[in-house]
This record gives C-alpha cells, sequence and structure tokens, in this order.
C-alpha cells in the first residue's frame, strides 16, 4: 500500500497527500510501520519547500492573513500547503475551529492543500506529526508549506522548532502590546506583521510598527545580518504582502549564504528525533502493564501527600523496569 500510496503522492495527487497525512496521523501500530515505509520512500523527494510558522494574539486575523498571502503565493506561481492545528474537542478529538471553512476562495485552489489537524494531546497544541505532514507535502510538490499554531501555551515554540522562519502577526495597538506578550514568543519571531493596516486603522498600524521596531532593536539585536523587521500588512485588501515574501526571500538567502539554513534543518532533524524517543517512551510507559496496575494508587498517594512525586516517579520507572 505504501508504494502505492507514495506513487501517487510525488506525482502531486491531492487526495493521495490526504490520505498518506492521515496515515502518519493514525496511532495504529500496522498503520505506524506502513507510514514508515511511506515516509522513507519519499524522503530524496523532501527538503525543498519554504516551511513557515505563523502565529499571533487572538483576534489578529490569522486565517484571513494565510489565506490572502497563499493566494499571492499562487499567483507568483507557487503550490502552497497550510497545516492549520486546531485545538481538539476533549469530547470527540476533532478539530474544532474548522480552518478549511475559514479559507473558502483558497481551498477551490488547485495548487493548494489545505489540512485541519487537531492538536491532541501534544506539547503546546501541535499535532504530533505535523513534521511528518509537512515532508509529505513537499514530496507531493509544494514550494511553500505553512504550519499555523494554535496561538496558545507552547504552541509557537514547538512550531518554531519545525520550519525555516517563524512569523508572529500582530494588531495594530502599539508596542504596549509587546509587554502582554510572553517574552519567549518575540524572542522566537525571525519576522514580525502588523496586520489590520487597513481603513481607520492605517495611521494607528504605522506608529505601532514604529513602537514595534524600536522594541525589537532591544529585545533582538542584530545576528547573522538579520535585525528582525516589522511590516505593514492588510490581508483584507492584499496589501503589503509582496514585501512580505521579498522579505522572507531576504532571510533565506543570508541563512543559506551562511550555511545556517541547512545547519537549522540539521538541528530540527536532531531535536525531533529525541522529541520521538520521550513521546515513544511515555506512551509505552502509560500502556505497560505493571504500571497500568499501579498508577491509579500511585497518583492517588501523590494528590493526598502520602508520597512525594520523585518517589512515585521512581517506583513506576522500577514497575517499568528501569532503575533511575
Amino acid at each position: 500500500m505504501s508504494q502505492d500510496l507514495a506513487r501517487d503522492l510525488m506525482d502531486g495527487q491531492r487526495r493521495a497527500l490526504a490520505r498518506a497525512i492521515t496515515l502518519v496521523e493514525s496511532s495504529r501500530q500496522d498503520h505506524r510501520l506502513e507510514a514508515e515505509k511511506l515516509l522513507s520512500t519519499v524522503l530524496p523527494r523532501t527538503g525543498g519547500a519554504v516551511r513557515l510558522g505563523i502565529s499571533g494574539v487572538p483576534g489578529v486575523g490569522k486565517s484571513t492573513f494565510i489565506e490572502a498571502f497563499g493566494l499571492f503565493l499562487i499567483e507568483a506561481g507557487k503550490k502552497v500547503a497550510v497545516l492549520a492545528v486546531d485545538p481538539s474537542s476533549r469530547r470527540s478529538g476533532g478539530s474544532i475551529l474548522g480552518d478549511k471553512t475559514r479559507m473558502e476562495e483558497l481551498t477551490r485552489r488547485d495548487e493548494a492543500f489545505i489540512r485541519p489537524s487537531p492538536a491532541g494531546e501534544s506539547l503546546g497544541g501541535v499535532a504530533r506529526r505535523t513534521r511528518e505532514a509537512m515532508l509529505l507535502c513537499e514530496a507531493a510538490g509544494y514550494d511553500v508549506v505553512i504550519v499555523e499554531t494554535v496561538g496558545v501555551g507552547q504552541s509557537e515554540t514547538a512550531v518554531a522548532d519545525m520550519v525555516d522562519l517563524f512569523l508572529l502577526l500582530l494588531l495594530p495597538s502599539g508596542g504596549d502590546e509587546l509587554q502582554g506578550i510572553k517574552r519567549g514568543i518575540v524572542e522566537l519571531a525571525d519576522m514580525v506583521v502588523v496586520n489590520k493596516a487597513d481603513g481607520a486603522l492605517v495611521e494607528a498600524a504605522r506608529r505601532a510598527a514604529a513602537e514595534y521596531q524600536s522594541a525589537l532593536r532591544m529585545l533582538r539585536p542584530v545576528t547573522h545580518d538579520w535585525q528582525v523587521p516589522v511590516l505593514l500588512c492588510s490581508a483584507l485588501e492584499g496589501r503589503g504582502l509582496e514585501e512580505v515574501w521579498a522579505r522572507i526571500g531576504q532571510y533565506r538567502a543570508l541563512q543559506q549564504d551562511s550555511g545556517l539554513w541547512a545547519e537549522k534543518r540539521q538541528n530540527q532533524a536532531s531535536a525531533w528525533l529525541w522529541r520521538e524517543i520521550e513521546e515513544s517512551l511515555l506512551n509505552a510507559l502509560h500502556h505497560h502493564p505493571r504500571v497500568a496496575q499501579e498508577i491509579a494508587g500511585m497518583e492517588a498517594a501523590v494528590r493526598e501527600g502520602g508520597l512525594t512525586p520523585s518517589a512515585a516517579a521512581r517506583r513506576l520507572l522500577e514497575a517499568f523496569g528501569i532503575a533511575p
């Protein structure tokens, strides 16, 4: 099955890409083995896309921006894939927001592929298999792969660790807004875009961009000839998108010339390896028969104060067969 799927995927068939992502997202052991075979087959065809992470504060218009930017890229001759990681329903485990319904025009384009995935229990709300889905999109011939974060928790850190450039969308509210955003997010951003610079907000957006840029000069000094830029954009009116893409190209050229582009991807691959090991070990721990018998009692003892977390952890690891 994986060989046929790989062939159809590399032929650029969107249905095959959707099936492939469903396969890699499955937790069934037989599906995981098939997914590994599939990924091994298509791996030589990966790595050619620009990988973008996009995050932003609530109400900033992420979906509107991604749709407008995606349509702009398509007009520029690019194929665009969007992996939108949605918050998960605690009841069904399915996506709540349904980004695909919020990008109707982009969805209708043959050059675009949009895949909303439930965040599930993964760290920071990033689907565990997003990295593998990204590789599949590249193998299917997509030039730009966009990963949209949930925008809460540690999802920004998780996405920044899997993309080439992390773009932070902000509202035209002024520099004070930076004080309300976790400094860690700002430190992750390779580019800041002030969206909704239209109508009565144009002047406010210009002032805000100047304040953001001033703040970023203090928070993020120039590194490797790159000062994090603050750009203006109106996704609603389609203005500023060309400059965003031009600056992404500039960033890519600087990184490639210095060798940092390849080095960053290598480091991300190593981090991905260890993340897989951690999650696989934790999953095996939870499903180990002896651990399953003792875990409820250990948790109850810790909650009631009868046992320290470290002592409970040691006993569970011993039950798992590991002597800490």
